[in-house]
């Protein structure tokens, strides 16, 4: 049967033991003051990674159809967002952000901006401003390595990350991101080896013995080398073009909460934040206005219940859509039959069916979509599954398609 496309602006998605979190789309000062009423003095760390001030246009490389996941490659590139602010534009938006992340942080809270040599200075000197000076904590380099090298200039090889805390009552958690040495310590104080074969280091001082093992765990410095950039093939990326390693936003988030804090990205893009936070017991907000990083959303926090909140103002084309409900015991039996969005010119060779990224089933309650059953494409489930099992509840039973475009579209399968 052709079903009745509808409009839906929020989704709950639910599992039984997920960690609990909120992805929202659209313009990020608007989110992050829409938040203050139910979060104002709670968010425990907050991470950003903003726009650089760089000139240029970002695009994604999405993948469409079963090849390219298999592949993992994408076969369409589409605009994820452009980074063509001036100076004085650029400043006015992360003044209204870093405010409204100070009334959102909690008053044991810790901020992380992370930036360029391009916003560096502007941006230490509004986060002086805000947060105050005797509130910055530390300037993390990172220094990471990738393709390229310069005979103008030295090779630009490294980012910053703004360590700010809200009040002296920060809780810094840096035992959580100890770790052994990467290299052997050389020192002046004598090498020894125990029973157990372990290397270790002592020194007599005022009558006292002092014993270092060489594989005792340290805290990282400000200088980060161990940690390293995505490369082009790394089985971590995305698509998303300023993508950051899982291993960074971990460290990040382990330092700074504790399980069952809250944790917020306000330029959540690729999603590392998020999935950091929820590997790790946190629970986590993130805001983007790029339509595509819902899909990434939807992607890497499968099995956590979360909410995701749509553009109200996203407008979203007609798509002809087909599906079948076969009722089973207990549940409904739904397959999808054709789907054909307006507006998309797909790469040669590509079906139809092709540009669904994911699809769902599940319930409209007050106007939420719960997500009863769910489908999303990844390199291990590259073919499209048409067919979902959904329990049966009382109310009326929607069906959601997302499109490689980021775009949602929900469809009356009946009140049942």
């Amino acid at each position: 049967m052709t079903l009745e496309q509808i409009r839906v602006d929020r989704e709950l998605h639910t599992c039984t033991n997920g960690v609990e979190g909120a992805f929202y789309m659209g313009d990020t000062p608007a989110i992050l003051e829409s938040l203050l009423p139910e979060y104002e003095g709670k968010i425990k760390s907050i991470y950003m990674d903003p726009p650089f001030m760089t000139g240029d246009r970002f695009f994604m490389r999405v993948r469409v159809g079963a090849n390219d996941w298999r592949n993992r490659k994408g076969s369409l590139s589409l605009e994820s967002f452009v980074d063509q602010d001036g100076r004085e534009q650029f400043l006015a938006l992360m003044k209204r952000v870093l405010v409204l992340s100070r009334k959102l942080l909690s008053d044991d809270g810790m901020i992380f901006v992370h930036i360029d040599f391009r916003t560096h200075p502007y941006v230490r000197l509004l986060m002086d401003e805000i947060f105050g000076e005797d509130n910055f904590l530390n300037e993390i380099i990172w220094v990471y390595q990738s393709g390229g090298r310069s005979l103008r200039y030295f090779s630009r090889k490294h980012d910053v990350i703004l360590f700010y805390r809200k009040s002296a009552r920060y809780d810094f958690n840096v035992k959580e991101v100890m770790a052994p040495p990467s290299e052997p310590r050389s020192n002046h104080m004598r090498k020894h080896v125990d029973p157990d074969g372990r290397v270790y280091r002592s020194i007599r001082s005022n009558g006292r013995v002092y014993t270092y093992y060489d594989d005792d765990p340290v805290a990282p410095s400000d200088v980060w080398q161990d940690l390293s950039h995505l490369q082009q093939k790394d089985p971590e990326r995305t698509g998303y073009d300023t993508q950051k390693p899982l291993a960074l936003l971990e460290r990040i988030v382990k330092c700074s909460s504790r399980e069952g804090d809250i944790v917020l990205d306000p330029f959540a893009g690729s999603s590392t934040t998020l999935e950091a936070a929820k590997r790790n017991g946190r629970r986590f907000i993130g805001v983007d206005r790029c339509p595509m990083t819902a899909n990434i959303a939807r992607r890497r926090l499968f099995g956590s219940n979360y909410v995701l909140r749509h553009d109200a103002n996203a407008s979203v084309p007609d798509a002809l859509c087909k599906a079948t409900v076969i009722p089973g015991v207990g549940f409904y039996h739904v397959t999808l039959e054709a789907f054909v969005p307006e507006e998309i010119t797909m790469p040669e060779g590509k079906l139809p069916m092709d540009v669904i990224d994911n699809w769902s089933v599940g319930y409209l309650r007050d106007g939420v979509y719960e997500c009863m059953a769910e489908f999303v494409r990844t390199r291990r489930q590259p073919e499209l599954k048409n067919t979902l099992d959904v329990p049966v509840y009382a109310g009326e039973l929607v069906m959601c398609v997302n499109d490689v475009m980021g775009r949602s579209f929900y469809y009356r399968l009946g009140t049942m």
